[in-house]
């Protein structure tokens, strides 16, 4: 695996796995007073086109990145219509 590939794969880890503590925290306080509805529901769009860009192109690192982290928003964002 070269350098820039690394550099990839660390840069996907960590901009996924960044909204796990956002999805641990909102799942156990059932708190979303502080999160963006408007924000989330871009940011999921933008992700869900993400995951689809990766799909069609098959860049299986995009993809999946894009999967796990779409997993996350959704979750927040489904919260945050539940909770407001």
């Amino acid at each position: 695996m070269g350098f820039f590939t690394l550099l990839g794969v660390a840069a996907a880890f960590l901009t996924t796995f960044s909204f796990l503590p956002q999805t641990i925290k909102t799942i156990k306080e059932k708190n979303t007073e502080g999160i963006s509805l408007l924000m989330y529901g871009m940011f999921t769009a933008g992700v869900f086109l993400w995951l689809l860009y990766g799909f069609y192109t098959k860049d299986l690192p995009v993809f999946f990145a894009n999967l796990i982290t779409f997993s996350f928003a959704i979750t927040i964002l489904t919260l945050k219509l539940k909770y407001r």
